[in-house]
């Protein structure tokens, strides 16, 4: 009894944290889509200039100031193509406005077209701004005008970096370059702005770079699961030399925005699968905010130290930036604690040993399917000792079965009674009913931490497996696998032979138990339907090799006393 209650607790546990994730994507934060007729969306570079009109001053960050004057912008774009990036520049402000993500196809209809990480199309609008702010002006914001030698730059072969130059000069003399460095094989970018002062007056000057969006999804979002969108930080615990890794969805910016003075650190805008940050020097004292903008927008900022340049001279400043997917071999080598935006949440123990292993498994096999079946029987293997202990546990239930239903009817309206019977016939005859219970326990950490590394590791987005499983991250286009997993749990009820020693109502629960999963399954992502698939196909085989073990056993002959 006590074990099909803890079961029964269990199944209702998994099923109660996945209606809390339905429950998240129907009334969780939404992304607030604009018609695309409107004129946010159908807006040119001269409204963007209004709209996004407030430039950091150094003593004041991000003080609103008015451009001298807004005219209309010429709209000009440069190409930039990389082995990893197709990107656009645009002339007004230098911004990076349009960085697709080579190898990244938007969705599985639409291989053919990348992930556009950056964006200021189709009703979307995320775009990386940046420039050099001054005591009471801005040197070179973006909203000036910047010129460029060529129209389209592409990484030539055998090179590994690409430069893009762009430049702007005001009457006193004073000139900004903004150059932004490419690297090959590396989401890694370096965004240099020189200041070459050519007045005959000193410069105090401070480098910024913001990341404004709105909260538009960049690509497909899995249906009723819930992914985070929002604001990220590397911020310095108060007090101490450490730090750590916070998020702020936009809902939380609207409500207070966020303003921190440290030294080194990041801050970056998250999505699904993908990251767009900006990495200061380590060495450098920084400020960090994140906040709403205008129509519908929120801007992650940094606002670099102050410099002095003297008359005639020059100073750069490099900000290096992250722009791509959260790949887990490497995005951590861009900045100390970039690699915590793959966040597992509070599985992270588990989840990333299991994408460890999982990682090695498909090196060696080169398929993810095949590497998550593998996985499954390491993790099998792995608890035997407990499934031998549940499936005997199971067996002697089953035997003692009558006993157990004749010490009800004996002592049915005495529970307390009752209870003390039975634990005096599990005494006797050695068993405990709880020892079933333990590998059910055990697994259920290791259920939760798979469906974090399925829904968090892009390195498992879009992957195939075989014959129509062709996105292991999203549910099964024809139900097989849920179906399968239905009826993989109907053979294990019937196997154990519980049923029997139910009431009724227990019955009915225990028979509609595999249905209610399957339709569950049927919205969870293949891999994971897979991994329960597998697992439950080798429970079959130990639980049926166990007891027929125990039935031998129990029928050998004993050897006689001489």
């Amino acid at each position: 009894m006590e074990n099909r209650r803890f079961i029964l607790l269990a199944v209702l546990g998994v099923l109660l944290f996945f209606i809390y994730q339905a429950w998240q994507t129907e009334h969780g934060p939404k992304p607030e889509l604009t018609p695309p007729d409107t004129a946010a969306t159908q807006a040119t570079l001269a409204d963007d200039r209004k709209s996004d009109s407030d430039v950091p001053t150094i003593g004041v960050p991000d003080a609103p100031t008015t451009p001298a004057a807004v005219t209309p912008a010429k709209n000009t774009r440069i190409e930039v193509r990389t082995d990893l990036f197709v990107g656009e520049i645009a002339s007004v402000g230098g911004d990076l406005r349009r960085l697709e993500l080579i190898g990244y196809p938007l969705s599985k209809k639409q291989p053919e077209k990348n992930v556009p990480l950056f964006n200021d199309r189709d009703g979307h609008f995320y775009v990386l701004q940046s420039g050099v702010a001054g005591s009471d002006k801005a040197l070179g914001s973006h909203l000036d005008d910047f010129s460029s030698a060529q129209a389209e730059y592409r990484m030539a072969d055998g090179t590994d970096t690409l430069d893009v130059p762009l430049e702007r000069s005001d009457a006193a003399g004073n000139k900004v370059i903004k150059t932004y460095r490419f690297h090959r094989g590396s989401y890694e970018i370096e965004l240099i702005q020189q200041v070459v002062n050519g007045s005959g007056e000193a410069l105090t000057a401070s480098p910024y770079v913001r990341i404004v969006r709105t909260s538009v999804p960049v690509a497909e979002e899995p249906r009723f699961v819930h992914t985070y969108t929002g604001f990220g930080v590397y911020e310095a615990k108060p007090g101490s030399e450490a730090y750590r890794f916070r998020k702020h969805t936009f809902k939380d910016l609207d409500k207070e925005a966020y303003s921190v003075d440290q030294q080194g650190g990041w801050i970056a805008m998250l999505q699904h699968y993908f990251v767009a940050a900006i990495l200061p020097p380590a060495n450098e004292k920084n400020h960090f905010e994140g906040k709403p903008g205008r129509d519908q927008r929120y801007v992650a900022q940094y606002l670099g130290p102050v410099s002095t340049i003297a008359p005639q001279a020059e100073q750069t400043f490099t900000t290096k930036l992250y722009v791509g997917p959260k790949l887990q071999d490497s995005i951590g080598k861009a900045a100390k604690g970039l690699e915590l935006t793959v966040d597992y949440g509070f599985l992270t123990a588990i989840s990333e040993p299991l994408f460890w292993l999982m990682e090695k498994l498909h090196h060696y096999t080169g398929n993810w399917g095949v590497a998550i079946i593998l996985l499954t029987i390491l993790v099998k293997g792995a608890f035997y000792p407990l499934s031998a202990a549940q499936y005997r546990s199971t067996a002697k239930m089953r035997k003692f079965a009558p006993r157990i239903a004749d010490l009800k009817e004996r002592y049915a309206g005495d529970r307390e009674r009752m209870s003390k019977a039975m634990m005096e016939l599990y005494k006797k005859e050695g068993f405990n009913p709880l020892a079933g219970c333990w590998p059910l326990l055990v697994q259920m950490p290791v259920f939760f931490a798979l469906y974090w590394v399925f829904l968090e590791s892009v390195e498992l987005r879009q992957a195939d497996f075989a014959l129509w499983i062709n996105d292991l991250t999203s549910p099964d286009p024809f139900f097989v696998l849920p179906v399968i997993y239905g009826i993989s749990m109907f053979t294990m009820q019937r196997l154990s032979g519980q049923s029997a020693t139910m009431d009724p109502m227990q019955q009915k629960m225990m028979n509609v138990m595999p249905i209610a999963l399957t339709g569950f399954f049927a919205f969870f992502p293949a891999g994971l339907v897979l991994y329960w698939c597998v697992s439950n196909t080798i429970s079959i085989a130990q639980q049926w090799y166990i007891t027929r073990k125990i039935e031998r056993d129990e029928h050998k002959p004993k050897p006689s006393a001489k």
